[in-house]
């Protein structure tokens, strides 16, 4: 996109991780980038990127939602990349905890979407990148809630591309692995008293921190989503990390009960 005209360009979750890496890539090449943030106030100096406008918006709350669309203008690019992580047994995950998860994950990004359609077809030109999760194409014990929203992003998106490609708009789903972004510290954990799950629960808690510390950079994954959009015409499915297309040539060559014995021993688990 840096050979094209300025764009304007929304990041949500522009204050940390893949979100900040992601505006300042895009305002590096000079474009017009609005970052999000529940409370762009609390945005230490040292981490705001110079360039980005940052705005308030809390995903999981339709007023905010619309304050912050009536209030945008034209919006060329969308990275729909604020989200939460959250981990737990499924029988022990609370009803209102999963609901709130896919607000923030599934239902605001979506609704996001859904207002900037309409300008990007009228204008013949529109990018939306989902940040999904490898989780999504692969899911692991305990982390049921957050995949099933990882998974529901990129069906959206595959869905959508074939709707508003015609038009010169194109969706599209990130989905990285493991990244270094301090996201674990923000891993929302759900383990009853006296669980039965707990021995394995701690293990698989104890192999993901351990590979996200090991994890790329995020400033590896705003290079995959600058990539993306800057393509004429973006593919469903960009994964990066965690030896992405090993992984996905594996599960086409294997049984998927073999798979599933893969990923869960790769975490530190037998079944």
């Amino acid at each position: 996109m840096s050979s094209n005209p300025t764009r304007t360009v929304v990041v949500t979750g522009a204050s940390s991780g893949i979100g900040k890496a992601t505006a300042a890539a895009f305002a590096a090449q000079g474009h017009k980038v609005i970052g999000t943030s529940r409370n762009p106030d609390s945005v230490p100096a040292a981490d705001r990127v110079p360039g980005v406008d940052y705005r308030a918006l809390d995903l999981t709350d339709p007023a905010s939602i619309e304050r912050f669309t009536t209030e945008l203008g034209a919006v060329d690019v969308l990275i729909n990349n604020a989200g939460e992580s959250q981990a737990g047994p499924l029988a022990e995950l609370p009803g209102d905890a999963v609901e709130r998860l896919f607000r923030l994950n599934v239902f605001g990004p979506v609704a996001l979407t859904q207002a900037v359609l309409p300008g990007m077809r009228e204008r013949g030109y529109g990018r939306v990148v989902m940040v999904g999760s490898m989780i999504g194409s692969f899911p692991i014990p305990y982390r049921s809630s957050y995949a099933a929203t990882k998974a529901a992003l990129r069906a959206f998106a595959t869905a959508a591309r074939f709707e508003e490609s015609p038009f010169g708009v194109w969706l599209t789903t990130v989905e990285p692995g493991q990244i270094d972004t301090g996201l674990s510290e923000r891993r929302t954990k759900y383990l009853a008293d006296a669980s039965p799950h707990t021995a394995d629960f701690t293990k698989l808690m104890a192999a993901l921190d351990s590979k996200m510390g090991k994890g790329i950079a995020p400033e590896q994954v705003a290079k995959t989503i600058v990539a993306a959009v800057d393509s004429p015409r973006p593919r469903p499915l960009y994964a990066i990390g965690s030896n992405a297309p090993l992984m996905f040539a594996i599960r086409r060559l294997l049984p998927r009960t073999v798979m599933e014995k893969l990923i869960a021993s790769s975490h530190g688990l037998k079944r």
